[in-house]
C-alpha cells in the first residue's frame, strides 16, 4: 500500500476535512450527533489505508448523522 497515492491524499484531505466541519458545526449548535461524526470521519480519514474505503466509509457515516438528527428533530 502506498500512502503516498494522490488518490489517497486527496481522499484523506476531503473527508478529514469535511469531519472538521461537522465537528465544528456540532459544537457551536451544541448538538452531540454531528460532533460524533466528525470525530469519527477525522478517525476514520487517520486509520483507512484505502482511499475507495475511506470515501464508503465517511459516505455512510455522513448518511448515519443526517438519519439520527432528522429522526431525533
Amino acid at each position: 500500500m502506498n500512502l503516498l497515492d494522490a488518490n489517497f491524499l486527496f481522499a484523506s484531505l476531503f473527508w478529514g476535512s469535511v469531519g472538521v466541519g461537522c465537528w465544528i458545526y456540532g459544537k457551536k449548535q451544541r448538538e452531540l450527533m454531528p460532533m460524533l461524526g466528525g470525530v469519527a470521519m477525522i478517525g476514520v480519514s487517520c486509520l483507512v489505508s484505502s482511499w475507495l474505503l475511506m470515501t464508503l466509509l465517511c459516505i455512510a457515516l455522513m448518511g448515519a448523522v443526517y438519519l439520527l438528527v432528522k429522526r431525533g428533530g
